[in-house]
């Protein structure tokens, strides 16, 4: 059986992990437009920087949880399973999960926009250090910001449209590119769940409450099927 799995804030919320906007509609404090997009970089390097450095040291305090470790289980016992995270935490892999596709880059990692070169990163970049491939000082973080293209793309819509089974963790993928693949998966006949605290009505079964009960008791239950 073929499963793909699309996680989202609400699977590393339980870890302390801040979800992705305050019922105010603000991101840790700032406006999205302020620190998440190339223009605000361009026009306050400084204050990006600084607002990334200050969430990769916070996210070297926390932990993951019960449903990166469930997910870890699921992706060893099954070899075809695939997850796709939404998340710039590193949280699956240390969960124990290897082979995660970060649709929306990873926050423990550089890249050089000089030399195109990307490498695993856990220091400051706001005292714009040089590049250990080139030297130039161009380092920013390698996220995918608000008018950026997601990665993989292509090898993601490839991997939900042969699946047997559609799972979002976390997430409602209500906001495309990523609201495209419940559909996507449906229209090629997949089962489609959602796990989720509410329920969004766009998938064909839901499982509530938080991602550590609900992930792993989800996960038994996959892994008990013939």
């Amino acid at each position: 059986m073929k499963i793909v799995v699309l996680t989202g804030a609400g699977v590393s919320a339980e870890s302390g992990v801040p979800t992705f906007r305050d019922a105010d509609g603000l991101w840790e404090g700032h406006r999205p437009e302020e620190v998440a997009t190339p223009e605000a970089y361009a026009r306050n390097p400084h204050l990006v920087q600084r607002f990334y450095d200050e969430r990769r040291r916070y996210l070297l305090r926390v932990e993951p949880n019960a449903a990166h470790r469930a997910l870890a289980r699921l992706c060893d016992a099954n070899k075809t399973a695939y997850v796709v995270t939404q998340n710039i935490d590193d949280l699956h892999e240390r969960g124990g999960c290897d082979s995660v596709v970060h649709m929306h880059g990873e926050l423990r990692k550089a890249w050089c926009t000089a030399c195109d070169d990307r490498v695993t990163w856990d220091l400051d970049l706001g005292d714009e250090p040089e590049c250990p491939g080139c030297g130039a000082a161009s380092m920013r973080p390698d996220v995918v910001w608000f008018g950026e293209m997601p990665y993989r793309l292509q090898e993601i819509s490839e991997r939900v449209a042969e699946c047997d089974v559609f799972a979002a963790i976390g997430t409602s993928g209500q906001v495309y590119p990523a609201a495209g693949f419940v559909e996507l998966a449906r229209g090629m006949g997949a089962h489609t769940v959602e796990l989720n605290p509410v329920c969004s009505g766009r998938f064909e079964e839901f499982r509530g409450g938080p991602a550590t009960m609900s992930v792993p008791a989800w996960v038994d239950e996959v892994l008990r099927e013939p």
